[in-house]
């Protein structure tokens, strides 16, 4: 079965550290973590106490409570919602996972389950979680991947804002692959 830890860190390399870009409609980010979208995190505190030190945002990546918070909301809110400990194989787990921490767990099950043929209704239950288990991982790979560009193209198409965020959308899917 797949293994969070593994799928988590190649999640983070695509997630950065903090930004505050003001054309993200979620705002203030940490390790991908919207403020906007969470604004109860408790990792915010850790944020906002570190905002006056001479080494922020730097330091932020050397603090382990914050770590350790950041694992777990991705665990709770991501990684349990899509089920990723019963997907067998660890490729397919984190394509989904990592479209899940960008587009949100519901919507990443539902383009799963689209392409493996289960019921669409984003929530992985057992007949979606057969049909991952069964399908070849190289196609699942190819038309998940596929799938995620063009809801990327979609989006670009009706917010201009989102154009900027294109290319790295992309690369970060491709890269998955």
């Amino acid at each position: 079965m797949a293994d969070f830890s593994k799928a988590l860190a190649s999640t983070l390399k695509a997630e950065g550290g903090y930004s505050n870009d003001p054309d993200d409609p979620g705002g203030e980010t940490y390790r991908g973590i919207s403020r906007i979208h969470n604004p109860i995190w408790p990792g915010w505190t850790i944020i906002d106490q570190a905002k006056n030190s001479p080494g922020f945002p730097l330091d932020l990546e050397d603090n382990d409570e914050l770590a350790e918070l950041v694992s777990s909301h991705y665990q709770s809110n991501y990684w349990d919602r899509i089920r990723g400990d019963e997907i067998a194989d660890q490729e397919i787990a984190e394509a989904i996972f990592d479209f899940a921490v960008n587009a949100g767990p519901r919507t990443s099950t539902k383009l799963a389950q689209s392409v493996a043929g289960a019921p669409v209704d984003g929530i992985v239950g057992p007949h979606t979680l057969e049909k991952l288990n069964h399908f070849d991982r190289s196609t699942f790979l190819a038309l998940f991947a596929l799938a995620r560009i063009g809801r990327y193209v979609h989006l670009c198409e009706t917010n201009r804002k989102y154009r900027k965020y294109f290319f790295g959308w992309v690369k970060r899917t491709l890269e998955g692959v």
